[in-house]
């Protein structure tokens, strides 16, 4: 079979995605593509359980996610060292994590229904709201695609990807800089959207309860909202080591809706951004265009839910790990909110968490939680978010996880992202600034199953962490307690 020559610019422009995911030398990447990709995108399959959407070389691709789909693995081949893919994974893995893939935008029918919501919202109640709601997303269980209750395929396919370089290289391990600071397992992030002014009202009561299990947390107020946002209300959740961000402008649910209206709300968000010394910004509702980003001036964002089934805006981003859209970072929802718990599925437990707890800690990934101070006033609610805060602290012992405000996690991704590994003698080391924090991993082909490996830098010994080892709880392996 022959291959059409591409240049070596092209040849490391189709590894960027995946090396910027693991930090690791360039000469263990080298990919090309098997021919010219067609001119429509579509789904198919890359493995089990990945399910991606694009131009491939494949003509038939099923304008729906819904199997059988074509699994193109088998089409991968190799030249010498050089993988020779069938599509070009930058743009598989852009289409998953910016939501270019059909279904995520609101429609015009799904947009007038929305303005329509938030303009009786006001005069309507909790049940009321949560029963249309529950009419919006009726028949959710049905969506194949992103996977429920967590969605890995970025994460799987930049793994796929990194197992087939290691068997073309020949090679039997492959250097990466660790995804964590000081070799964590994984990161767990609290966050508390403010929406109305009982919850602003309980954010005292959440700081003594987050404090009381050693949390920090950050609080997203909207700053000409339904509730005024007083000084002494800010400062003391500075003063207290917990974080203040920017969460919309009022809360109207229209802040995308329009491109010159966004650009003038974007100028008020930008002023109280300033104003707040605030860097993280989350859109209400999680209403977003991740093309319009540029113009919050901050420096990481809260807004794309990892699978949005449940959600007023649908789609997901795919990852359970952080990601920069241009020069903001994107740190993913990557767990349910309290309120579609509560009040959409009517569950009062720590079980799915527990379950996307798993499942994220597998991939090593960031466990990111969304609950309000507004609907866990009530004494049942605040029973269950002090249970998923003693799960959380239980696994941050015994998992070394790394429990973090998410500026101090757009401060690591983006010094991460800085960082290099450079070749010395035998050996590899990590340079860049923060590297003292950075710890060594290798990627290793064991029976066809990626391991990483990693010294521990607390107690001198090599960790194994088999990247599919956990399966899902219900297929019997050990849950989270």
């Amino acid at each position: 079979m022959g291959y059409p020559s591409t240049s070596a610019e092209n040849h490391a422009a189709l590894v960027q995605t995946v090396r910027d995911r693991f930090r690791c030398p360039e000469e263990f990447l080298d990919f090309r593509l098997a021919g010219e990709l067609s001119p429509a995108p579509a789904y198919f399959r890359f493995g089990a359980n990945t399910t991606c959407y694009g131009r491939s070389w494949e003509e038939d691709g099923r304008p729906q996610p819904a199997p059988p789909l074509r699994d193109l693995l088998s089409c991968v081949s190799v030249d010498g060292t050089q993988l020779v893919l069938p599509f070009d994974p930058n743009e598989i893995i852009d289409n998953l994590r910016l939501e270019r893939y059909p279904g995520c935008q609101l429609n015009e029918r799904e947009r007038t229904l929305k303005n329509a919501y938030y303009w009786l919202r006001p005069v309507t109640n909790r049940w009321i709201r949560s029963r249309v709601q529950r009419f919006r997303v009726a028949g959710w269980q049905k969506r194949a695609f992103p996977r429920w209750p967590v969605d890995s395929t970025v994460d799987n396919l930049c793994e796929n990807l990194l197992l087939l370089a290691l068997r073309a290289s020949g090679v039997s391990s492959l250097p990466f800089i660790w995804f964590w600071p000081n070799g964590a397992r994984c990161c767990v992030s609290m966050t508390h959207d403010v929406e109305t002014a009982a919850g602003r009202d309980f954010c005292g009561r959440l700081l003594d309860i987050d404090d009381s299990f050693g949390f920090k947390s950050s609080f997203q107020v909207v700053p000409e909202g339904p509730y005024s946002v007083p000084p002494a209300y800010l400062s003391e959740i500075r003063d207290r080591g917990f974080e203040l961000c920017v969460q919309d402008l009022n809360h109207d649910g229209r802040l995308f809706d329009e491109r010159e209206s966004f650009l003038r709300r974007a100028a008020r968000i930008n002023h109280y951004a300033e104003e707040y010394g605030a860097t993280g910004f989350r859109a209400a509702v999680l209403y977003r265009k991740p093309e319009w980003f540029s113009d919050l001036e901050f420096s990481f964002d809260m807004s794309i839910p990892n699978v949005g089934h449940l959600d007023p805006q649908r789609g997901g981003c795919c990852t359970v790990t952080p990601y920069f859209v241009g020069d903001r970072l994107e740190l993913p929802l990557t767990t349910i909110q309290d309120y579609t718990l509560f009040h959409m599925l009517g569950e009062r437990s720590t079980a799915l968490w527990k379950l996307q707890l798993e499942l994220i800690l597998a991939r090593n990934g960031l466990a990111t939680f969304l609950v309000h101070p507004d609907y866990i006033t009530g004494p049942k609610e605040q029973a269950v978010y002090m249970d998923l805060l003693a799960v959380l602290a239980a696994l941050r012992e015994r998992e070394n996880i790394w429990a973090a405000l998410p500026r101090e996690i757009d401060v690591w991704w983006r010094a991460r992202n800085s960082m290099s590994i450079v070749r010395e003698d035998n050996s590899w080391r990590i340079v860049g600034a923060g590297a003292e924090r950075a710890v060594l991993a290798f990627a290793k082909n064991v029976d066809g199953q990626l391991v990483y490996e990693l010294a521990n830098p607390q107690r001198g010994e090599l960790l194994d962490f088999r990247t599919h080892r956990r399966q899902r709880p219900q297929d019997g392996c050990t849950t989270i307690v």
